[in-house]
């Protein structure tokens, strides 16, 4: 991962944009704290699968659970 501030990216913007397409990730800076970060279009369904993993249990009915959630909007009416 490469960390760039975001006047240098300002700058360079189709250096970077070329980097991100090859597969890489960036994370911009603005007063060196990170404040974004430019990953490819391919990547970026992976990236927020992967930062799902281990969230959910791996003993979930998902038709219960649509199930729940349907009858607390019933009950409103």
């Amino acid at each position: 991962m490469t960390i760039v501030n975001s006047t240098e990216l300002q700058n360079n913007f189709g250096k970077f944009l070329e980097f991100v397409q090859n597969g890489n990730d960036i994370v911009i800076t603005r007063n060196g704290k990170p404040v974004a970060r430019l990953i490819s279009n391919e990547r970026s369904v992976s990236f927020l699968s992967d930062s799902l993993v281990g969230v959910l249990q791996n003993d979930y009915d998902d038709k219960e659970i649509k199930n729940e959630r349907m009858s607390k909007y019933e009950s409103a009416y």
